[in-house]
């Protein structure tokens, strides 16, 4: 049985939200059970619609794209500084 932990924030946007979720995940990435591919964001009224914060597509080798959702370059299996 898994559990889902849901970290309720408040920003002004989506673009914002998205942000602060990525921001999240890279501080806490030393946890092993975080998946970054399913973090999503959401409307406080609308809960049940979810934005992805990551792309998340399969690559080759089995790895998940980890740049953010809706990028435009080609996907890429860790995010280029």
């Amino acid at each position: 049985m898994r559990y889902v932990i849901h970290l309720p924030a408040s920003v002004t946007s989506l673009a914002h939200a998205r942000i602060l979720a990525r921001t999240a995940v890279r501080a806490l990435t030393f946890l092993a059970p975080l998946d970054p591919g399913e973090t999503t964001v959401s409307q406080e009224d609308e809960q049940d619609v979810r934005h992805r914060v990551y792309c998340d597509r399969l690559l080759d080798g089995g790895r998940r794209c980890a740049l953010r959702a809706e990028h435009e370059s080609v996907c890429a299996a860790r995010v280029r500084r």
